[in-house]
């Protein structure tokens, strides 16, 4: 079956004049500024900055810290209590960072010494106004008296005066914008991400399209979910300008890939953050899976456009290309991972490219403007499911460069071997449950002896990337994915509540999540709460990706090593699991360990480690300590000769902070 479609829409010369001026004199690319939490519109996670490098990375230590809520909101609203999730990762223009602090108000401080600037007002004086959520990022826009902050906080999008803090009046209702829309249960919107945007449009995803237990989340209980359709705001007003529908409305292609629930189904989002191309004016979404990701029955064929890269022009709205990375999702295998734009050299020839990856820890090289991938990606059979009215796709797109960046699928050969008697109890784990390939589909429990407990997937709904994977290097080619190695046990059951529209959904006979998951930290499902598989658990994987092949795989942290059955074994590093981000620069790869409050809990739980590998070769050169794991994206900058290194710490002990770092001079 076709994955994609292809949709010419405008010659390239016509696009390549679509950039703006208000955009002309911003910085599109990282240099001495961070323009954009990803580095740049492309998300590259890079920087030509080389003032730390191999032979002075020794030097670097702890400059300034910052607190994640400033004093002053602190003072006004002393009952305020922020989540130690600091997702902010700055951007940085002509000196001043700006991100959104614990509980989603931006902050502009002194990227030289971490003074306060201006801090975002609450829209009303009320504790209630005060309190929300960190979101990753904010973008700029304009120059001069006309320089905007805009970004996303709770259902709202917001425009901000970059110099005082204050709301642009002209924006919206009075410098906001309500994102929210009619929904089957009056959901209000939210996204944990931050606005991109292209020319002189503001271009939002979102994290679903209803509330949690409903249609919306992992464990919904019900076939009917509006998705959260992609849309482009007018920067200046903040009007509407356009809509696209993820799942795709009668008479347009795609709408038959859903049958019947075309008409209900959903939750499809762009949960992850979206890159965008600022010489073509396109923008890169990576989509969701959609309503119930674990049994799907009631939404038969592939269901676009979930689990896509979706390219389409920010100017207009309309669709430029797509590729469905996984057809009829019953995984929960989303697009978790921006979209990295990247210009390689393939047999001789410069090709612009946009890299792809997901949950399964595939990577997926297209040409970023017609769509046509750089190497086959081939149709390959996939099981098919035992669960009554489940009804699989038969194939699914795998690329045929480059490898993997993490396990896909569970072996013999997988599982852990530090010992042969651990290695006996992996085999023992791992048979409880029906296991194999990538696409093994969930199961139910079965009786009698030989029964199965439900499905062991590996990776796992959790994934091995996730939105920190991915950092591109466009001197060199090369690409570095970060990755944990989680399996999951997958069992669905027949629904039993009154309330449920879903014929099966993940969880045990009482409709409760099911207790075969894993815990959320540490290890999981192997023998004595040890890991299933072989390390390492977070590991980077670096290619070259003018050659579609893998270089070096490192471990990130040591690992599980104060367990007693291997205390007495000279074990290399392990990795530690979670989410962390890279960050690459002229020389080295910065990655530090996770910390324990991004979802899932997988990170640290006390004081973390923040590394430095050599970029060509994986080799651990430094480590030094900060307060708690990351919880973003570390970046870098130069202010007035120095460089210096900024990312947002947390954890549920510490609290959380920005922790800068650099040469002290």
């Amino acid at each position: 079956m076709p994955s994609h479609f292809l949709k010419g829409m405008t010659a390239l010369a016509m696009v390549l004049a679509a950039s703006t001026s208000a955009h002309a004199a911003r910085p599109l690319t990282a240099g001495k500024a961070w323009p954009y939490f990803g580095g740049s519109h492309k998300f590259e996670r890079y920087s030509p900055l080389s003032q730390i490098n191999a032979k002075t990375i020794g030097q670097v230590t702890t400059l300034w810290t910052r607190p994640s809520v400033d004093k002053s909101l602190r003072d006004q609203f002393p009952d305020l209590a922020p989540s130690s999730y600091l997702r902010g990762t700055p951007i940085m223009i002509d000196g001043v960072l700006y991100s959104p602090n614990g509980v989603g108000l931006v902050e502009a401080f002194d990227a030289e010494t971490g003074a306060t600037i201006w801090v975002q007002k609450p829209f009303a004086p009320t504790l209630k106004e005060a309190a929300g959520q960190s979101t990753r990022g904010v973008d700029v826009w304009g120059r001069g008296k006309d320089m905007r902050i805009i970004s996303i906080r709770g259902e709202y999008l917001y425009a901000l005066d970059a110099k005082t803090g204050e709301l642009i009046k002209s924006f919206g209702d009075g410098g906001r914008v309500s994102l929210n829309r009619d929904t089957p249960d009056h959901a209000a919107f939210f996204d944990f991400n931050g606005p991109i945007i292209v020319g002189d449009v503001v271009v939002i995803g979102g994290n679903g399209g209803g509330k949690a237990g409903g249609g919306y989340a992992d464990g919904g209980n019900t076939k009917e979910a509006k998705p959260e359709d992609i849309r482009g705001y007018d920067v200046r007003t903040g009007k509407l300008v356009w809509t696209f529908q993820l799942l795709p409305p009668a008479g347009e292609p795609g709408h038959d890939t859903w049958g019947e629930a075309a008409a209900y189904a959903g939750n499809m989002a762009a949960w992850a953050p979206l890159s965008a191309d600022p010489a073509t004016g396109y923008v890169y979404v990576p989509t969701t899976s959609p309503t119930n990701p674990y049994y799907g029955g009631h939404r038969p064929g592939d269901n676009l456009y979930a689990n896509s890269l979706l390219v389409l022009d920010a100017k207009t709205g309309k669709r430029v290309w797509h590729f469905q990375m996984v057809h009829h999702d019953v995984w929960d295998y989303d697009s978790a991972s921006p979209p990295t734009l990247a210009d390689l050299r393939i047999n001789g020839r410069v090709v612009k490219a946009v890299i792809a990856t997901n949950k399964t820890g595939l990577i997926y090289v297209f040409d970023r403007i017609t769509g046509k991938p750089v190497w086959p990606i081939d149709e390959k059979p996939a099981p098919q499911s035992e669960i009554p009215g489940e009804h699989l796709s038969p194939t699914q797109p795998i690329p045929s460069k480059p490898p993997p960046y993490d396990r896909v699928g569970l072996t013999d050969d997988d599982l852990i071997d530090f010992t042969p008697a651990l290695r006996t109890a992996a085999l023992a784990v791992r048979d409880q449950y029906v296991h194999g390939g990538m696409f093994t589909p969930p199961s139910s429990k079965s009786a009698g002896p030989d029964g199965k407990k439900g499905s062991l997937l590996l990776p796992g709904d959790w994934g091995s990337g996730n939105w920190n994977t991915g950092a591109f290097d466009p001197e060199t080619g090369r690409y570095y994915a970060v990755s944990m190695t989680m399996p999951a046990a997958i069992e669905v059951s027949k629904s039993n509540k009154p309330e449920d529209t879903i014929a099966y959904r993940e969880g045990v006979d009482d409709g409760t999540r099911p207790a075969v998951r894993p815990p959320r930290n540490p290890w999981g499902y192997g023998p004595d709460g040890l890991p299933l598989v072989k390390p390492p658990y977070g590991r980077i994987t670096a290619y070259d990706m003018n050659r579609g092949e893998l270089l070096w795989v490192a471990a990130n942290g040591d690992g599980p090593r104060d367990h007693p059955l291997l205390k007495s074994l000279n074990l290399p590093p392990l990795g530690n699991l979670g989410r962390p981000v890279a960050l690459v620069t002229k020389s080295l790869l910065f990655v530090g360990d996770s910390s324990d409050t991004v979802l899932g809990g997988f990170g640290i739980s006390g004081a973390g480690k923040f590394r430095a590998f050599d970029k060509a070769t994986g080799k651990l050169l430094w480590e030094t300590e900060i307060p708690a794991g990351t919880s973003g994206g570390p970046i870098t900058y130069e202010v007035k000769g120095k460089q210096f290194i900024v990312v947002p710490v947390g954890s549920k002990a510490y609290g959380a902070s920005w922790v800068a770092m650099g040469i002290q001079k």
